[in-house]
């Protein structure tokens, strides 16, 4: 997310009048209330706001590879993975700052309320282009529901959120996105040091020039818009040769995302979620609200307190309760819904509750006639 820096506007106004002497008198007590009033309200308020990432740099500033934290990484580089010095060299020089980056890692959409984020997500543009994309990959999709065991409007329906079917990819250079989380952004510094690693590997690996890739504001990268770990743990061929290829092959693509969900134990034709109204009915079903995506209850606990006529879950795992921002004006404030262990694998593709509902209706629509 660029921002313009703030300006203060002045504006001219007259000067008090002439001074007139006055004869002596008592000083008056509203100042020093007036003082210890303002006193009160910035205790009240606490501290002033911590600045964020971006405001502690510019754009374009050069990244300081002699700083200590980057010769740590140089060391670990040649001794754990043999990259020689004159490589790192080559493709660490002249590396710079993208404040952009900084300002839209404070500003993800994930953080809207529901009936903000889904609405960009579940349009009729992507329900009908999601239709076609079905019938015109259905043998590919034949293929990964019977090899890999993934619905397929669940994948069509992340391949939409995204990259819009693969048509944008992201506009950031990788390396230089991942150095400034590296560099500038202390809170997930560690995070972004280790994909930077596991980028400059497959790029290695799949004989890839680092500074030709580009991607998200975030470092992932591709039609599945994978960051660099999660592509070299689940993403393969699928299109008859041995290259990964999740930028051009859209079988590739289709079955790498599919791949994705099925390490995390995805069932085919399993039930996404169950509704539960705008209401919950029970402490334990609280409770697991509560706690977020990993916040979870069994099933049987759900059928008794709420949904008499929910269905078992597979495998007998337990469900979490996803609670749905509605818009203002509604006559309740959430809507709940059981996820289902297919709703959690979604959630570690991405970790937000908004955005495995988002695909999940999504996938709803385009799979209706």
């Amino acid at each position: 997310m660029n921002r313009l820096p703030d300006r203060l506007l002045h504006q001219q106004r007259p000067g008090p009048p002439p001074c007139r002497m006055a004869p002596a008198r008592t000083a008056s007590p509203w100042p020093l209330l007036v003082a210890l009033l303002l006193a009160g309200l910035l205790l009240a308020t606490g501290a002033p706001a911590k600045p964020k990432a971006a405001d502690l740099v510019e754009d374009g500033q050069p990244i300081d590879l002699r700083s200590k934290k980057y010769q740590k990484l140089f060391q670990e580089l040649m001794t754990e993975h043999q990259f020689s010095r004159q490589e790192l060299d080559t493709i660490f020089n002249g590396l710079t700052i993208r404040k952009r980056v900084l300002e839209l890692m404070d500003r993800q959409w994930e953080a809207k309320p529901y009936y903000e984020y889904s609405p960009r997500f579940v349009t009729r543009k992507n329900i009908a282009t999601g239709r076609q994309k079905l019938k015109q990959y259905k043998k590919i999709l034949d293929r990964v529901e019977q090899e890999i065991g993934v619905d397929r409007e669940v994948v069509i329906a992340i391949w939409a959120v995204e990259t819009r079917f693969g048509t944008y990819q992201g506009s950031y250079p990788v390396l230089q996105t991942l150095n400034t989380l590296f560099d500038a952004y202390p809170r997930r510094a560690k995070f972004f040091r280790n994909q930077l690693i596991h980028f400059l590997l497959l790029c290695r690996e799949n004989n890839v020039d680092p500074g030709t890739v580009m991607g998200s504001y975030a470092g992932a990268f591709g039609q599945t818009q994978f960051i660099p770990s999660s592509f070299r743990a689940y993403a393969i061929s699928f299109d008859g040769d041995d290259k990964r290829d999740v930028w051009n092959s859209v079988p590739d693509v289709l079955a790498s995302i599919a791949n994705y969900l099925k390490k995390y134990h995805w069932t085919l034709n399993g039930t996404m979620y169950w509704d539960l109204g705008t209401e919950l009915k029970d402490r334990q079903l609280v409770a697991a609200h509560l706690k977020g995506r990993k916040g979870r209850v069994p099933w049987q606990v759900v059928r008794d307190a709420q949904a008499p006529d929910i269905p078992p879950s597979p495998g007998n795992r337990k469900l979490s309760i996803v609670g749905l921002e509605l818009p203002p004006g509604s006559r309740a404030k959430m809507r709940y819904v059981a996820a289902f262990p297919n709703f959690q694998a979604i959630t570690e593709w991405n970790h937000s509750n908004r955005y495995a509902m988002a695909v999940t209706e999504l996938a709803e629509a385009i799979g209706t006639p």
